[in-house]
Order: structure tokens, then sequence, then C-alpha cells
């Protein structure tokens, strides 16, 4: 690294998008990985799909309770 860095000709905000879509990571426990891992294999779709069926379907359940 240097000792000095120039910023005489930086931008402020250059690349600031106030609409950037922020993906957060979730992480699950091993077990809940490896069950879902497998249920997604044997039904051949992606994890990502089959866990956020599984959301879509909970989330329906919990605004139908309300």
């Amino acid at each position: 690294m240097r000792e000095e860095y120039d910023f005489s000709k930086g931008e402020r905000g250059k690349f600031f998008n106030p609409n950037a879509k922020k993906n957060l990571p979730v992480y699950l426990e091993a077990e809940v990985l490896d069950y879902f891992s497998e249920k997604a294999k044997a039904k051949g779709v992606e994890l990502n799909t089959l866990v956020n069926d599984l959301l879509k379907k909970d989330i329906a359940l919990i605004e139908g309770v309300k």
C-alpha cells in the first residue's frame, strides 16, 4: 500500500445508488441446510427456490391468521 493516496480528483457519491437492492446472506444451521438440500435435489429444484417457496407459504399462513 502507498503511504498516501491522492483523492483530489475524487467525486463524492459517484457510485452511490439509493435504489440498489441489497441481498443479505441468510445462514442456515448445518442440519437444516442438509435437510433442505436433499429435499431440493429430490424435487429437482434449486435450494433457494425450495426455501423461497416454503417461506412464501409460511407468510401466506401467517397473514391468513391475522
